[in-house]
Parts: C-alpha cells; sequence; structure tokens
C-alpha cells in the first residue's frame, strides 16, 4: 500500500510518524528493546502529545533476528498467529560499547548507534545486508480511522527480489506491488492463491514478515531503494534470515516455521483425472486406465474430480449413485491393477446436502456476528463454510473423510480455501482479517494430519491448491487453474519457481492446462514439462487429458516421459529427501544452485531438478528453445550432445527431446525398472556419469523408497584415465559414461569395488 505521493508529499487524507531517534534501551543478556520517539526531542517538553514506538528485537534461532514495532499495545496480540515450531529461547547475545548496542545471533548482527538518528543495521561477517532508516519504522492513519504499521529495508544497487509465495507476475519482483491476501484468481493476474510473506534476496538474506492477515507489499514500487511492507494493525512483526547462499536462506526460514513432510514415492508417477466438468462414470474410469494400460503408459494414481458427488451437493462426500452404484467395488478393482486412488474436496457445504443442516445444527459452520450462518451462492448454490477453528467441527469434517480412507481412498485434492469472508465470528474468537489468509492452514493441516494417522508417517499426501507460510508441512501444491497455452505454461513455471523459493519443496501443475483445450503441440510440450516435475498429474476441466485425444505421437511421447520418471526415481526420491530434510525445492530457480552467476538471476523459463539436471521445457509451436548453460561440459541426458557453457544457446527439438542437462562431474542413478516409480532401485540400478573431471569425486546415494533413510551407497573418483567406484551394495549395478549410447560396464551382484577405464 503506497502512502507517499512522490518523494516529498503524503497521499491525501494520510499522515505518517516515523522512529527518528532512540530515547531510551533497555536490554538484558539476550534481548534489547528500544524506545524511539517519532521526532527529534531537545528537551522534556517535546517528549509530550507525540508518539513513541516501542521496538523489540531477539533471536529465535542461529542467524535469525526479529524485530516487532509497536505503537499502541493495549490491543494485544491477536490470533491466528504463524506457529514457529523453530523457535528456541535466548539465541541472541546483546553487546553494549557506549552508544552502540548490538545484537548478535550465528553471523547475523543487528547494531543501532542511539547518539544518531533512527538506523537499524544488519550485518554479516562484517558485511552491510540491509538497513532500516528515515521513514523505515513507522505507522499511517488515514482519514477514515484505519491505522497501517510500516517497515521498509533497503536494497542495493542490482539487488533482485524473489518469492512472496506462487506468483504468476514477473519472477523478479523488483517494482511490483504485491498484496499478500488469498485470491481464486487463476494464473494470469496478480492474484494468487499461495501468498507468502517471505521474500529473499540476491544479497544474501531473507525476510519472514510474522503476520497472517494482509501484508501489503511495495518492492521498490514506491520508494524506489527501499522493500516497503504494512499491515493494517498496531504492531509489525518481521524476521531477518542470513544466508548468505539462497539454500542457506530457505533452510533456515523453513527450520523456523516448518519443512515439508516427505511424501509417498508412489506419488512420483503418472496421476490421471477425470477432470473438473466432463461426463464421467466408472465405465469412463475403466475407459481411461484400461487405455493407459493398451498403450503401454503406465499409471500410478487416478483422481477423481467433483462429480463423483453429486451436483448441487458439494461437499457431503457421497457417491453419485447414478454414475458410482458401488464405490467400495470400484475402488478395489482399481486397486488390484495397482493403482492409487485420490478423491476431489473442499471445505465448502452446499445448502441441498444433508450435511448442511448437520452442520448448522451441530454448530460446526461459520457463523455472522449475528449468530446466522454465514452463506453465499458464488461456487455452491447456498455454501457455508467449516469452521476449523471449532475442534468438534474439525472431528465431524476429517470423520466423513475417514469414512472414504476405510473405502479405499489414499489421499486428497484439497481444492479452495481461498474466498473466506470477513464479515463473519469464528468460534474461537480469531480476527476475522487474520483468518482470511490462515484459512487454507487449518483446512490443509486437519485433512493431511488425519492421512498421517490413518494410513501412516511417510504415507500422507495433498494435492494442494492453496495455501500461507508454514502451508510447505502438508504437500504437495499444485499450481491452480491455468489456460492451454504456451503463456499460461510459462506463467506456471514462474508461479512455481516463486514458491519454491518461499519454503516449498513439492509443486505440481494440469498438464495440457485447465481452462479450455490445448493443442497437440501444446499438450505434448507440456507432457514433456510436467513429467519433469517434481509430481505430474494430467488434469483439465471441460475437456479430457488423456493422451490418445492429441494423436499418436502424444501417446508416444507421454509413454517416453512417464518410463524417463520412473528410471529417475531413485535421483527425484534424494530430492525429495532433501527437501523434507533441508527446505531446498525439488525444482529449484537456476539462482538457487547458480547465485553467484549473473546470468542466472533472472532466469525464469528453465530451472534444475534436484542438484543435477538442467531443464528448459519448449514453449513455441516450432520447438524452438533459447535457454543459458552455466560453466563448465553439461550433456544432454536424452541424445549425450555435450555443450560447454557459459553460453546461451538456441535449439530446435522434435517432441521427443529437450534440454534435458546433465552437470558436469555429475552422476545420474537411474533405477532399471521403468514400469513403476517404486521398485528396487539399487537392484541393476545404472549410474550414469557425466563429464567427470579428473580429480573429481562424487558420493551417489540410492534412497530408500519408504522414508528418509538409504539402501546403497556409492563413491566414485577419478585418477587420470581410471574411474574407482567403490559402493555398499550387495547388488549388480551398471556405469555408463555420457550418455544414452556410452559405454557401458555391467557389474555382477556383490561387486563392492570396480576401476574402469575413462574414455578419452
Amino acid at each position: 500500500m503506497k502512502f507517499t505521493d512522490g518523494y516529498w508529499l503524503m497521499r491525501p487524507g494520510v499522515t505518517t510518524r516515523y522512529a527518528a531517534e532512540v530515547a531510551d534501551v533497555r536490554a538484558d543478556e539476550h534481548r534489547m528493546t528500544l524506545y524511539a520517539p517519532v521526532k527529534h526531542v531537545s528537551s522534556r517538553g517535546g517528549m509530550l502529545n507525540s508518539a513513541l514506538l516501542t521496538v523489540e528485537c531477539w533471536s529465535p534461532a542461529e542467524d535469525v533476528i526479529g524485530v516487532r514495532v509497536t505503537h499502541h499495545a493495549g490491543s494485544g496480540r491477536r490470533e491466528p498467529e504463524f506457529a514457529l515450531p523453530g523457535a528456541q529461547p535466548d539465541v541472541g547475545k546483546v553487546h553494549r560499547d557506549g552508544a552502540v548496542v548490538e545484537l548478535s545471533a550465528g553471523e547475523l548482527s543487528l547494531r543501532v548507534d542511539t547518539s544518531q538518528p533512527w538506523l537499524l543495521e544488519f550485518t554479516a561477517g562484517g558485511r552491510m545486508l540491509t538497513s532500516v532508516g528515515e521513514r523505515g519504522t513507522g505507522f499511517a492513519t488515514d482519514d477514515t480511522g484505519r491505522h497501517f504499521m510500516l517497515g521498509q529495508l533497503s536494497l542495493g544497487v542490482g539487488e533482485l527480489v524473489y518469492g512472496l509465495g506462487e506468483r504468476f507476475t514477473p519472477f523478479i519482483k523488483n517494482g511490483q506491488v504485491v498484496d499478500i491476501w488469498q485470491a481464486d484468481g487463476g494464473t494470469s493476474s496478480e492474484q494468487a492463491y499461495k501468498n507468502i510473506p517471505f521474500h529473499l534476496t540476491n544479497r544474501g538474506y531473507g525476510v519472514f514478515v510474522n503476520h497472517p492477515g494482509k501484508v501489503s507489499y511495495e518492492v521498490g514500487s514506491e520508494s524506489v531503494g527501499q522493500v516497503q511492507f504494512s499491515v493494517e494493525d498496531q504492531s509489525l512483526e518481521f524476521f531477518v534470515v542470513h544466508g548468505p547462499t539462497p539454500k542457506r536462506i530457505l533452510e533456515r526460514y523453513t527450520a523456523l516455521t516448518g519443512r515439508p513432510a516427505l511424501p509417498p514415492a508412489w506419488a512420483l508417477g503418472l496421476w490421471l483425472t477425470t477432470s473438473f466438468t466432463t461426463d464421467y462414470d466408472e465405465a469412463t474410469v475403466n475407459r481411461f486406465v484400461g487405455g493407459m494400460a493398451e498403450r503401454g503408459i503406465p499409471l500410478s494414481v487416478f483422481h477423481l474430480d467433483c462429480f463423483w458427488m453429486r451436483e448441487y451437493q458439494w461437499c457431503d462426500f457421497e457417491w453419485h449413485p447414478d454414475t458410482f452404484p458401488d464405490p467400495a467395488g470400484m475402488l478395489a478393482r482399481l486397486k488390484q491393477q495397482g493403482l492409487r486412488i485420490s478423491a476431489w474436496i473442499n471445505p465448502y457445504i452446499a445448502q441441498k446436502s444433508a450435511m448442511f443442516e448437520e452442520g448448522m445444527r451441530e454448530g460446526h459452520l461459520v457463523r455472522r456476528p449475528d449468530g446466522s450462518v454465514w452463506q453465499w451462492d458464488l461456487w455452491q448454490p447456498g455454501m457455508a463454510l467449516v469452521d476449523f477453528t471449532n475442534p468438534a467441527a474439525r472431528d465431524w469434517y476429517t470423520g466423513k473423510l475417514r469414512t472414504l480412507l476405510d473405502m479405499g481412498v489414499d489421499c486428497f485434492k484439497t481444492d479452495f480455501g481461498e474466498r473466506i469472508p470477513t464479515d463473519v465470528a469464528w468460534h474461537d474468537g480469531s480476527d476475522p482479517e487474520r483468518m482470511h489468509n490462515y484459512y487454507t492452514h487449518l483446512y490443509n493441516e486437519a485433512v493431511f494430519e488425519l492421512l498421517r494417522e490413518v494410513r501412516g508417517e511417510g504415507e500422507a499426501l495433498l494435492f494442494a491448491r492453496s495455501a500461507t507460510a508454514g502451508g510447505q508441512q502438508y504437500p504437495v501444491h499444485w499450481g491452480g487453474d491455468c489456460e492451454s497455452h504456451f503463456n499460461a505454461m510459462a506463467e506456471s513455471l514462474r508461479g512455481g519457481l516463486s514458491l519454491g523459493l518461499s519454503g516449498f519443496g513439492f509443486w505440481s501443475h494440469d498438464i495440457g492446462g485447465f481452462e479450455g483445450t490445448p493443442t497437440p503441440t501444446v499438450f505434448k510440450r507440456w507432457v514433456q514439462f510436467g513429467l519433469l516435475s517434481s509430481h505430474s498429474r494430467l488434469h483439465g476441466s471441460k475437456s479430457y487429458r488423456v493422451p490418445w485425444d492429441y494423436g499418436e505421437e502424444a501417446v508416444d511421447v507421454t509413454r517416453e516421459f512417464t518410463l524417463l520418471k520412473h528410471r529417475l526415481a531413485p535421483y527425484l526420491q534424494r530430492a525429495a529427501q532433501q527437501a523434507h530434510g533441508t527446505g531446498v525445492p525439488v525444482m529449484r530457480a537456476m539462482v538457487l544452485e547458480f547465485p553467484d552467476d549473473p546470468a542466472a538471476a533472472t532466469l525464469d523459463r528453465q530451472y534444475m531438478l534436484g542438484d543435477d539436471l538442467l531443464v528448459a521445457p519448449v514453449f513455441t509451436d516450432d520447438g524452438t528453445v533459447e535457454y543459458y548453460v552455466p560453466e563448465g561440459p553439461w550433456t544432454n541426458v536424452l541424445t549425450g550432445a555435450r555443450i560447454t557453457g557459459p553460453r546461451w544457446v538456441r535449439e530446435q527439438h522434435g517432441f521427443h527431446t529437450l534440454p534435458l542437462l546433465a552437470r558436469p562431474d555429475s552422476v545420474i542413478p537411474l533405477a532399471a525398472d521403468d514400469q513403476h516409480p517404486v521398485s528396487a532401485w539399487a537392484d541393476g540400478v545404472e549410474l550414469r556419469v557425466h563429464a567427470f573431471a579428473d580429480g573429481a569425486e562424487r558420493t551417489v546415494v540410492i534412497p530408500s523408497s519408504d522414508g528418509p533413510g538409504e539402501v546403497a551407497r556409492f563413491h566414485l573418483r577419478r585418477r587420470g584415465d581410471r574411474l574407482h567406484v567403490t559402493t555398499d551394495s550387495p547388488r549388480p549395478w551398471q556405469l555408463r559414461f555420457g550418455g544414452p549410447a556410452g559405454t557401458v560396464h555391467t557389474q555382477p551382484a556383490g561387486t563392492m569395488e570396480a576401476g574402469l577405464a575413462y574414455p578419452a
């Protein structure tokens, strides 16, 4: 939100007050509180008829410093608040040297010179990260009586801002106005389903605004050298998170707000859905499943979208008796074919359903301040909203889902949760403005924790559309409603990369696009992109996404890339374990892997899939693709072609290839079984060695498919013209040099050490 009119003036009706200096400091060993008048006080009379800001500073974790600025404290802290599971007491250390007071946590320090005008300086390793100066701490009021707290952090020359959730606007946030406010806005507007008040920059730090309600950002868009954030409240709390690398920033941020759970490995395979408003019944489901099998396309998950329930009755969790007369039998028959089952749900209760009357009677639905049930017609006629702040309502809702799990459903697509009203009274007294964004967190948490309870640790999985800070703990998330063309495909990728830089480890999207029907060209290119994402789902709105609807070549492309993803499963599972353990996403913006390469800073049409694979999706009808290759000799995994960077490349690809490059000195483990996402990965595993330089060493972990552990480990080192491999695996394994046609060495079971000639 903008308060100024240019540099000199305020907007009509707006009054601002900013911290001017430090009048007093209270400090103990671990915390300090600054008292900041909003004008220079030269005499005792100057302290009258004016405001005094209370600025509390502490550290909840190493290399993280929190700042809370309060104008009037009488309103107290309002619910809900973000949980900070990683917060620790008494981490910071306060030092005083004359007029200078400093709070340190690890390498990060906050320095204040109380003899000077207001200035907070955040430094690490003797280097200035950012600062809060004149107009950087204060509040604003307008002529309607609203009160806003605001903060500003300086931006250096060339400093770029990333994150703030899954945003489909330009990848670099500089110059943008961003409101952290959940909305069902599709993928082609400034609105977002997943709004996260966290950003990071290419200068070694991130900032988390700890406010679950609306946070309004001006990212160099009001004062061009500042990131400003404001809330309509009497206090504002934020945390500065030091890296220095982007990966370390994400590690520390997710350690504070929660790490992603590890999804089950079976979810890495291909998902197929009935699509949204299409006609379908059990015969349609069987035709889709059988059609995939007949065409040699392995399917892992089948998803039933809205109309598994009766129209006008979403969500009552009752199967449509006309189209699914024997749901338990159908699910059993699908599971006999090796499929997992996903079912669509949302947190809205239509008036026509019996659940509406039950929920209203038992007090499980959100009410207006006058006690009446809140309703509208914007989605389902007369729909109401489950009040997840009420433990009884939560149990009531999840109890309905428990019946579906007992029937054979494995996971849920938790759709919606964004259009949450603010003219309501919540059961626990939560502030309605704060609950607008936070509602989705309670919704996804309730469903995820039920799955964890019923299915067990490591088996819980959502396909969620909306989220806020901390929602990364309940994966997987998908990108929402996009159109079916190349622009929408690129929008979706921007959103996913932005979400990954906001602490979310797993992300998917609707292959082929949601709205409309893709051309065969768009479908085939989206299939390549989708099957080189962390999770892969074919889904549409008014048209099906079975590949044979888009031609025989689309069938071939879908088969080839599904089999490729199955072979990549051990590599992808290891990347998933990293996301679970560190918060670093599976799909990574190039700046995350190459923070010291200036050319990588702005790239948003390519990404790294795990540590070692570069993916550049094709967004053109003629197959032309432009992408950037970082330093060193990279190898196309599909063709074996060698490309040495740093350089920009323009290529043309048919539908069976795209730029999928292996990093120099990388070793990619490929499963022997290409028919299933989960197999005995270490049995016959192929180690694909790419441009291994003399002196290079690499350890390759073959992960467990049922948790964060491992089943085998290989250590490779090159010395001159010899490659030495040692392993703890008693199973047979293969080694291949370079691309798919490279030299192969097959090692029998029990080969714990091998010395191989490295190709000239």
